[in-house]
């Protein structure tokens, strides 16, 4: 299902694009981004080259006031392709929230609890001191660990969830956002929706898991993540501990009740 409205939503930002342009200047997030800001705002013009090819491309008019102030306006085709946009962005958002879910779901059966949309500290290496180290801030969209009272058994794991081709280059190009899981976590997953990427796009270090069917009903491991141990006697950094301390991890489905201690047993022994 989510993959469907992800599916007509790119479509529908296609057609938009296509009856939009009066020119073929290529639209890039930067175009929209501005067509967004002067939507927002009064229309003063930057006179920029971004606002020429908008203009150019018939998604800004310019109008001039009866003192002779320039201010632009957004075109109806700048509209539908605002809305378009809108469209495609919240299908993303939609697909992305499905698939976080269905893999903290799946790390609950698992045996371990669960936590979405922790920020998180790590070091990593300073790339301008070989010897010296510094903070980096990381939001993994699942970190989980076992349920377990011991520290050293805890292997604690993050799960990064991508639905779209580009979002996954862009984190991929990001070596220090994945040095920090790493510096996190004792085992870093790349969670894909099926069909965009291979397993072999994604670095050596980090497990690779595909999500296939409506609703990502099936998760299927593609390359395991290489197990490291954590250098810490706590088990975790004292960072991520304080951060799991603050945050409630995610609760397990009503479907998955337990019962109450103490509760009467029936006749039939269940």
């Amino acid at each position: 299902m989510h993959c469907n409205a992800l599916h007509e939503a790119d479509k529908a930002f296609r057609y938009a694009l296509s009856v939009s342009s009066l020119s073929p200047i290529p639209l890039k997030a930067i175009h929209r981004r501005r067509l967004r800001e002067i939507w927002r705002s009064a229309g003063w013009p930057c006179q920029d080259s971004v606002e020429v090819e908008l203009l150019a491309a018939g998604l800004l008019e310019r109008r001039s006031d009866a003192a002779g102030r320039e201010t632009l306006r957004v075109t109806d085709a700048g509209v539908a392709m605002l809305a378009a946009t809108l469209q495609k962005n919240r299908a993303v958002r939609d697909a992305h929230d499905a698939l976080v879910a269905r893999v903290a779901q799946q790390m609950q059966h698992a045996g371990r609890i669960a936590w979405c949309g922790l920020s998180l500290r790590a070091r990593v290496a300073d790339g301008d001191d070989a010897h010296g180290e510094r903070w980096q801030l990381a939001m993994p969209d699942v970190f989980s660990v076992r349920h377990t009272t011991v520290a050293g058994y805890l292997q604690s794991a993050v799960h990064e969830i991508k639905v779209k081709r580009a979002d996954l280059l862009s984190d991929l190009r990001n070596a220090d956002k994945r040095a920090a899981y790493l510096g996190m976590a004792g085992e870093c997953w790349y969670v894909l929706a099926e069909g965009i990427a291979e397993p072999d796009e994604v670095p050596g270090e980090c497990g690779v898991m595909i999500a296939r069917g409506a609703g990502f009903a099936m998760l299927e491991m593609a390359r395991p993540a290489p197990a490291r141990a954590m250098p810490f006697e706590a088990g975790l950094p004292f960072a991520v501990w304080m951060a799991l301390a603050r945050a409630a991890p995610v609760p397990w489905p009503d479907d998955q009740p337990q019962r109450w201690l103490g509760a009467p047993v029936d006749d039939a022994g269940a």
